[in-house]
């Protein structure tokens, strides 16, 4: 199979699975508060999905790296398809009492992310030769972003136009093509150093692959604080009623801005790839988000506002491009689901510690000053990251494709 043949197989996995998951997200917070009335409601979804996650992804890698990662990816698929079906017989009042079984349903989609980041991660770096990796994770990254500005609004478009009936119904049908995706995908299966038994061994290994490997560990924590600093999107709702005195549709082209920038950067860097000087870029990039996200911090204009949200989504893309390409590029095959799973990890406290941290932030400092001080965080991150990796600090991307 052709690289371009294989990478829109690969597409048609992700893009399915995650429109999916983002119609169903977005069903289930208006399903719940319609039936609650309760925004404690609305905050438990994310609990009763990062749970399962949490309790699986390490484990996840690890099955990815000794069983078949195609099966892996179909099962993480099919999960979708049938959390979407049981989520449509709760709202045709089929099944009771539906609060509890909405968090369950919510539960077993936290299974399926835990699989099909490793599953998606370790077949990329498989199918996709070397020398391509960059453009095609630029490709890749332009095509999730999409998904996620067009998913929420897609699945608002058919609660309002339709039903909650037909809004699961048609994100059962993203996870279908999901499926299809997956039964076309051709990777072959290769086994770890570790029987798929001594699971603690196995990830014993991909741990102590990371940490000897400064570029991924200063990669990974790179990541993990200027996300956990940075975090201004979790309370734009916040930022919109105090500060712009707006309504929902301007929050809608808030939260649109960073997706569109980080669309527009992926499309840009899959025709020019960053291969030289690649580690100076991520740290432009990273310190860029940082000031961007100071930038908005201090607007009291929409566009303003909008304006400093895209361009934290245009850096954004370039340190996702990059980052990638340095964990995909530097991980032996064999070691690819482990090594995506730790790095999920990574990447998933931070984004839910950052909602956190960014409360509790708000709640001491004031909204404005906290989303500031995050900002500078994210860059007084940078220069010590900077200062403490040189490997990285130096690296180009044509040295190891």
């Amino acid at each position: 199979m052709k690289t371009s043949q294989a990478f829109r197989t690969l597409m048609l996995y992700r893009i399915g699975a995650t429109l999916s998951y983002q119609i169903v997200m977005v069903a289930v917070g208006w399903h719940l508060y319609e039936l609650t009335h309760s925004v404690i409601s609305l905050g438990l979804i994310g609990l009763a999905e990062l749970v399962p996650y949490f309790a699986l992804a390490l484990y996840s890698g690890h099955a990815v790296d000794h069983h078949s990662r195609k099966i892996i990816s179909a099962i993480a698929a099919t999960i979708h398809i049938l959390v979407a079906l049981f989520l449509t017989a709760i709202a045709m009042g089929w099944l009771s009492p539906p609060v509890p079984l909405i968090y369950t349903a919510v539960g077993f989609i936290g299974v399926a992310r835990a699989l099909l980041r490793p599953s998606y991660q370790a077949i990329f770096g498989q199918i996709i030769p070397r020398d391509e990796l960059t453009k095609y994770m630029a490709y890749g990254s332009a095509a999730f972003q999409i998904c996620v500005i067009a998913g929420p609004g897609l699945g608002g478009l058919m609660i309002g136009f339709t039903s909650l009936t037909w809004t699961y119904g048609l994100a059962a049908l993203c996870g279908l093509v999901s499926l299809y995706g997956a039964s076309l995908i051709q990777a072959r299966h290769e086994k770890s150093t570790y029987p798929s038994s001594h699971f603690l061994k196995s990830f014993m290994e991909g741990f102590n692959y990371v940490k000897k490997h400064e570029l991924i560990l200063s990669t990974m924590v790179l990541d993990m604080f200027a996300v956990l600093f940075g975090g201004a999107v979790s309370i734009l709702p916040a930022f919109v009623s105090e500060v712009l005195h707006a309504g929902p549709e301007v929050l809608g082209i808030l939260r649109a801005s960073p997706a569109a920038g980080s669309v527009l950067m992926g499309v840009y860097l899959a025709t020019h790839p960053i291969l030289k000087d690649s580690g100076k870029y991520l740290f432009l990039s990273v310190a860029g988000f940082g000031l961007a996200i100071i930038g908005f911090g201090l607007s009291t204009h929409l566009w303003v506002c909008a304006f400093f949200l895209f361009i934290s989504g245009c850096c954004d893309s370039i340190s996702v491009v990059i980052r990638s390409s340095i964990v995909q590029l530097t991980t032996p095959n064999h070691m690819r689901g482990r090594i995506s799973a730790i790095n999920g990890i990574f990447v998933g406290s931070s984004n839910e510690l950052g909602a956190l941290e960014s409360g509790i932030a708000a709640s001491l400092m004031g909204l404005v000053p906290s989303i500031i001080f995050g900002g500078v965080a994210t860059v007084a991150i940078v220069l010590v990251t900077y200062k403490l990796a040189p490997h990285l600090r130096k690296f180009h991307i044509q040295d190891i494709t």
